[in-house]
């Protein structure tokens, strides 16, 4: 009788930590990554009032036809400007390269961005910026358009992900100061992938 005891009160104590802890949602590992992040006080986005009642964000169920492979066309010369941001302010950004890619059977391009400043910081010496916008913004996406993060490529082919477009943080709070779309990098179709509209 003491042993079934002992048991029962081990189970009972597993089953309300299992009960307690809410497993991280998604359909891929992105998209459980990013719902872990936001749940992360030391990371999130979110106001904390906010993160407390957070269950997860809202994807597009994942599409591969939404994975495409683009041709980088490198822009060696291009100049640095300054790249409009909200809050009033800028940063120093260059047009990396123009990517060249089919989407649902017709061609797009997009110009990719390289940040003077953030390519001087350890990690990020390769990172590339991917802003767009397209007929979802401001439906069942955030109404500035979204970002996808790419790194250079060693060839001059480079995978668009668009199932892990994600939205700037200023989406979220206000307090964020985040980079404006700029409008040449608007696709005249739906992109039902990656993060919807957040709603609290």
């Amino acid at each position: 009788m003491k042993n079934f005891f002992s048991t029962f009160c081990v189970v009972l104590i597993i089953f309300s930590c299992k009960e307690g802890k809410q497993p991280i949602l998604g359909a891929t590992n992105w998209q459980k990554e990013q719902n872990a992040m936001f749940k992360d006080a030391s990371k999130s986005p979110l106001k904390d009032r906010d993160r407390q009642n957070f269950k997860g964000l809202d994807f597009f169920q994942f599409d591969s036809a939404f994975v495409v492979k683009a041709t980088l066309k490198r822009t060696p010369n291009s100049k640095w400007f300054k790249m409009k941001r909200t809050l009033n302010e800028t940063t120093d950004e260059r047009v990396y390269g123009v990517l060249n890619f089919q989407l649902k059977g017709k061609a797009y391009t997009l110009n990719v961005y390289q940040g003077k400043e953030l390519m001087t910081k350890e990690g990020f010496e390769d990172y590339l910026f991917l802003p767009f916008l397209d007929d979802t913004n401001g439906d069942t996406t955030y109404g500035g358009g979204r970002y996808i993060d790419l790194r250079i490529p060693e060839g001059n082919t480079i995978e668009i992900d668009f199932n892990k477009a994600y939205n700037p943080y200023c989406a979220y709070n206000e307090r964020f100061s985040c980079p404006i779309v700029p409008r040449e990098n608007y696709l005249d179709v739906a992109v039902k992938a990656g993060v919807k509209v957040y709603e609290k």
